[in-house]
Parts: structure tokens; C-alpha cells; sequence
């Protein structure tokens, strides 16, 4: 978990420092788009710490009220990073940038002097686009670099797979927090200019908009995909396969009465099985057997952390 914790840290800083940029960007031209930005930014400030939380919260040693951990409130708290993503920043781009359909004004035009330099107002808000497009890149190679590892250790086809199937949903979050952050600011930046060029407000308000729904758009997909975690998924049929077929031709196993899998915490599974074994084996000969299918299943996966075999003697 140090390369999720790691790749939050890394956006909670870009975020932090973007957010009072492109405020300031707003305050100098009152651009709808720029306000739109500075909402999303915020937002995704107030979400970086949310998951902060949540690898901490999750990283408690288990007890006798949560026997397996508390893995899962790093779902939880992902689960509310996307709700905050749809209710703050998603709502309010979008409703801004339709107030500004609806009610267009010229952004202004003016100078800002900076460093004793006098520099138009518009330049302010390209300076602090193209910055936080850096900073967010940043952030963004950091996630895809932890996303990619996983992609290639469990040999997903990619990244769509990978959204589907991933039980690390940090960097899920992260990475699609950055990938938004990037298309918002492209859109801004887009809008302003074109207002810019025109003198029509129409498109630094339709970039709003945009920016709005494509924060709604993300926010609700990624909600869904925590749903899956926060109500027990197993592990995908064809990896859950493997581990059955390792079963199942064990020397000694006559059939599998049961088997299940579920995710309790990023990168936490708990394995349970009911297996029926030949005649002809006592106690401690399954008992060795059961020790050395334990070590071969979690070799196979290593997201098994916990193993329960209950072992059944044909008659």
C-alpha cells in the first residue's frame, strides 16, 4: 500500500496548490470556467485527505469487532470521494456553467500587475491552466505507474480491465481524479481562449458546463465500481478458476464441496473451502496437505491472505 499512499500524497499536493491558483485566475477575470476549475480542485483536495484517511483507518490491526480487519474503509471512504466528486464539484461546475448559458457576461479583459510586471488578466488564467496541467501530469505518471504494475502483475488486458477488476481503489480513485483533472483543465483552457479570441462568453460558459458533467460522469462510475468492493466481490471467475483447478487436482482431493472468495481490504482476500478428501487419510496426513495447498494458493494469488479449508472424509 506505500505506492497508494505515495500516489495520494502526490495529488493532494498538486490539488492543494492548483485550487489557489485558479482561484486567483478567477478573481482576476471571472471566468465561469475558472471557477468551475477551482471547484473541482477543492474538491479533489478535500478527496486526497478522505483517502488518506482511509489507508489509515484501514491499516488497523484486526480485533474481536472487525475479526478481519478494517480493510474495507478504504472502500468506504473511496465510495465518499466519488459522492464529493458528484455533489461538490460536479453539482456546482455544471450549475454555474448553465447560469452562465442562461445570464452571459464578457469575462473581464483588464491587466494584473505581478513582480511589477503588467500582464492582461486572460494570461493569468493560461499560466495557471498550463501550470496545473503540469502538476496534475505529475500526479497522473505517478498512478498510472501503480496502476501499470498491477495491470502487468495479474495480466490484465488494460486499463478498462483493469477499472473493472482492481481491489485498490486508492489509486483507482487517484488515477481517475488525475485523468479528469487533465481533461477539465484542457477544457478550460479551451473555453477561455475561444471566449478570448471571439469576445462570446458562450464558450468559456459551455466549457463549465463540460467540466461539470464530465466530473458527474466519473463520479458516478466510480461510485459504482466501490459498490462492487463494499458489498463483498469475489475474485474475477477466470483468476478464482485457477486457484479451484490447483484444488481440485490436488493428489487426494476427490471433489470441492464449496468454494468462495471475498475481498475484506485492498489487496486482501479470504479464501474458504469445503473439500472432500479420498478415503485412507488420517488427521494429521490432511492436516499436511491442507498446510501445503494453503502455501500453493497464495503463492498463485498473492491478494490471499487468509485461508480456511474444511476439510470432509468420503465414507
Amino acid at each position: 500500500m506505500a505506492g497508494s499512499k505515495s500516489v495520494v500524497y502526490a495529488a493532494l499536493f498538486a490539488n492543494g496548490a492548483i485550487a489557489v491558483l485558479k482561484f486567483f485566475g478567477f478573481l482576476l477575470t471571472g471566468s465561469p470556467a475558472m471557477l468551475s476549475e477551482t471547484y473541482h480542485s477543492i474538491s479533489d483536495t478535500g478527496n486526497q485527505i478522505f483517502l488518506l484517511i482511509g489507508i489509515r483507518y484501514g491499516a488497523k490491526e484486526a480485533n474481536r469487532d472487525h475479526p478481519f480487519g478494517y480493510g474495507k474503509a478504504q472502500f468506504f471512504y473511496s465510495f465518499l470521494v466519488s459522492v464529493l466528486l458528484f455533489g461538490i464539484a460536479g453539482w456546482e461546475s455544471a450549475k454555474h456553467g448553465y447560469e452562465a448559458i442562461m445570464h452571459p457576461h464578457v469575462p473581464a479583459t483588464g491587466s494584473a500587475t505581478l513582480l511589477g510586471v503588467t500582464i492582461p488578466s486572460v494570461w493569468v488564467n493560461y499560466s495557471v491552466l498550463i501550470g496545473a496541467i503540469a502538476f496534475e501530469s505529475y500526479a497522473f505518471k505517478k498512478a498510472y505507474a501503480v496502476m501499470k504494475l498491477q495491470i502487468d502483475e495479474h495480466e490484465w488486458a488494460g486499463f478498462r480491465e483493469a477499472f473493472k477488476k482492481t481491489s485498490d481503489v486508492t489509486t483507482l480513485t487517484a488515477l481517475t481524479e488525475d485523468t479528469i483533472a487533465l481533461g477539465g483543465a484542457g477544457i478550460a483552457l479551451a473555453g477561455i481562449y475561444l471566449t478570448r479570441v471571439t469576445g462570446n462568453p458562450f464558450y468559456d460558459s459551455v466549457a463549465a458546463l463540460l467540466i461539470g458533467l464530465m466530473l458527474m460522469g466519473f463520479a458516478v462510475a466510480l461510485a459504482w465500481e466501490n459498490k462492487r468492493l463494499l458489498l463483498g466481490e469475489s475474485l474475477p471467475a477466470t483468476e478464482e478458476q485457477d486457484l479451484r483447478d490447483i484444488v481440485r487436482n490436488w493428489e487426494g482431493v476427490e471433489r470441492i464441496e464449496d468454494f468462495r472468495t471475498v475481498y475484506f481490504g485492498p489487496e486482501r482476500l479470504i479464501l474458504v473451502a469445503d473439500i472432500a478428501f479420498a478415503n485412507g487419510f488420517d488427521t494429521e496426513e490432511i492436516d499436511d496437505i491442507i498446510t501445503e495447498m494453503e502455501a500453493a494458493l497464495k503463492k498463485e494469488e498473492p491478494d490471499v491472505t487468509k485461508v480456511y479449508i474444511e476439510p470432509e472424509v468420503l465414507n
